[in-house]
């Protein structure tokens, strides 16, 4: 040690210097780790939270009657995104174009049954990628579509193979460890009440195998990408009872537009509906058992983004929060998904980076759920992916007042046949600051069948249909041509 002190070239400092140096040191400590913690993070972990038919009812959103404490967190610990919007109201083709950063046509995914790499084998998913600049990557619950074939999930997109994530939402029943499930209280189909623990449903084993995953990811040494996919509050509508109990039935609104849009072509309202009915006493149970099992979620999410910070990984994670697509609760005589309309397309987004300073703000522009690939790449520092229809949102994350794009697109065929089968007719429907706009075009030719125009600064219900109107020829012209930018007419391929 002596002769390691020797041979520095430093001389030796006095007891005082010393003291003084250490505390100029301890100084200079604080001001560096004090940067570091406020400035982005390299190469960040990645939390990546989805939901299943989550529409815009959560607290964070405006919702006053939404009990969502622990999404009312995060959205005040990052950006919520307001006009978000899902590429296609069904489950498999919005979560494929997510995860692919490309558009249904190009992945030629309009239902539940295909897999994406049946068309498209070589594409490189959002996880896979991550994955091959050296993350850990791994799935605990529903990320991509449950497929009913023989490929689940996407095995080349995760380090170790997926839980929880396979299944069919009708199997989601009160499993107890010994012993029978209490009866059920609810009335209406689709829906169910009973006093069980939270890790009776699905949800409740998700969040604790995710619990799991970031135990084991804080100890690996290597940056991760954990996604964790909740499956409520999609049908059935069966969160424990205490979750119902936390709402009064009269407190949830019925729905504000509940008949058929004015004008509105038929092929537009025929979706593939989930729960139909007009009796008011069930429309007020489902609703209030949509609203139970958000709560639920909540609950389950909140669980996961705890340990999180327990773990003390929340200064080196970046965390996505987002639903697949919205969901139909009476509006416009509407039940379920697979509509072009706003409660459909609209979905809830909020994203968290480690040192945020623009914490608890809210991003008024519009958005598109394949716009996060390429976010999350850049927001990690890794190498720019090339062909992705996508945009970062960077920008908006620095400045939520910045806009990225003019509009957003979703589109829905005609029939739905969500299980598979030819359709004769695709909806692209375009929505920008002001208006909805929506072609529903001859899947075989391009020609259009029927328009479809919502103004959201007069008509935010989209209750009238106003493509007709002769003072808005012009509007209907400017806006078809935009809409054709992005989806030229032309024949689609056959499914």
């Amino acid at each position: 040690m002596r002769d390691l002190i020797a041979s520095t070239s430093r001389p030796v400092l006095p007891p005082t210097a010393r003291f003084a140096h250490l505390r100029r040191m301890a100084a200079l400590f604080v001001v560096v780790s004090a940067g570091l913690a406020a400035g982005p993070v390299s190469r960040p972990n990645v939390l990546f939270l989805a939901a299943d038919d989550l529409r815009m009812n959560l607290g964070c959103y405006g919702d006053r009657v939404a009990k969502t404490p622990n999404l009312d967190r995060l959205a005040r610990r990052g950006v919520t995104f307001e006009r978000a919007y899902c590429q296609q109201a069904l489950c498999n083709p919005s979560r494929a174009s997510l995860l692919t950063g490309l558009r249904p046509d190009t992945l030629r995914v309009w239902n539940l049954p295909t897999h994406f790499r049946e068309n498209l084998p070589d594409a490189v998913t959002l996880p896979q990628y991550f994955k091959q600049q050296g993350y850990f990557t791994q799935n605990v619950g529903k990320i991509f579509h449950n497929f009913r074939t023989t490929i689940e999930g996407d095995p080349v997109s995760w380090s170790v193979p997926a839980v929880l994530h396979f299944a069919s939402h009708s199997t989601d029943v009160a499993l107890l460890d010994g012993g029978t499930a209490p009866p059920n209280t609810a009335k209406t189909k689709g829906t169910e009440a009973r006093d069980v623990p939270d890790d009776a449903y699905f949800d409740g084993r998700v969040a604790a195998a995710a619990i799991k995953a970031l135990q084991e990811c804080s100890s690996r040494g290597k940056p991760f990408f954990l996604g964790v996919g909740f499956w409520k509050p999609h049908l059935p509508f069966n969160p424990p009872q205490r979750y119902w109990d936390l709402y009064r039935r009269e407190d949830i609104p019925p729905p504000r537009n509940p008949t058929a849009p004015v004008n509105a072509p038929r092929m537009a309202l025929a979706n593939a509906s989930e729960g139909k009915t007009a009796k008011p006493d069930e429309v007020a149970e489902l609703r209030h058992g949509y609203y139970a099992a958000t709560s639920y979620m909540d609950a389950q999410l909140g669980k996961v983004i705890a340990e999180l910070d327990r773990l003390g990984l929340a200064d080196s994670t970046v965390i996505v929060f987002w639903s697949d697509h919205g969901f139909h609760l009476g509006e416009q005589g509407l039940w379920g998904k697979t509509s072009n309309y706003e409660n459909a397309a609209q979905v809830p987004l909020i994203v968290v980076t480690p040192g945020m300073r623009r914490a608890g703000a809210k991003a008024a522009g519009l958005v598109e759920l394949l716009d996060l690939y390429p976010t999350l790449v850049e927001l990690c520092g890794l190498p720019p992916r090339e062909g992705l229809a996508g945009v970062s949102l960077r920008p908006m994350l620095d400045d939520p007042a910045v806009k990225v794009k003019p509009a957003a697109f979703t589109q829905a065929p005609r029939p739905a046949n969500i299980q598979g089968g030819q359709s004769d007719t695709m909806g692209y429907s375009m929505r920008d600051d002001r208006y909805r706009y929506t072609e529903w075009r001859e899947w075989s030719s391009g020609r259009v069948r029927a328009r479809e125009l919502y103004d959201h600064q007069a008509d935010p219900d989209e209750s009238v249909n106003r493509a007709g109107d002769a003072q808005l020829a012009e509007t209907v012209q400017a806006l078809s041509a935009r809409l054709a930018k992005q989806f030229p007419p032309h024949a689609l391929p056959a499914e």
